[in-house]
């Protein structure tokens, strides 16, 4: 089964420059396994040591979060688009207020 998945600008060093690429499996798994055989070196940006999703790192699938479905074995058909997300922490702090 053909699914785009969407790559974000800082991993797209990985994917030689490339926005979304091409790839098959039958799970989000398989998914991830097929894109780190055609570029390697994404599955450890995304992956801990655990073989989990890193914490910071969100994965949809036609816009629904796999931690909410069926996590890394979330099915996925022809045609179906998978998001990696990277979590953006940060905004505004608190700074001294001054007198």
């Amino acid at each position: 089964m053909a699914v785009t998945i969407r790559i974000p600008t800082p991993l797209r060093k990985f994917t030689d420059g490339k926005s979304e690429v091409d790839v098959e499996g039958g799970t989000v798994r398989e998914i991830f396994d097929d894109v780190e055989n055609r570029h390697g070196g994404l599955k450890d940006k995304i992956f801990d040591d655990a073989g989990e999703v890193r914490r910071f790192i969100n994965v949809f699938v036609n816009g629904e979060d796999v931690r909410h479905a069926e996590g890394l074995d979330t099915p996925v058909k022809d045609g179906d688009e998978l998001s990696v997300v990277p979590a953006i922490a940060g905004g505004l702090g608190s700074r001294p207020r001054q007198v």
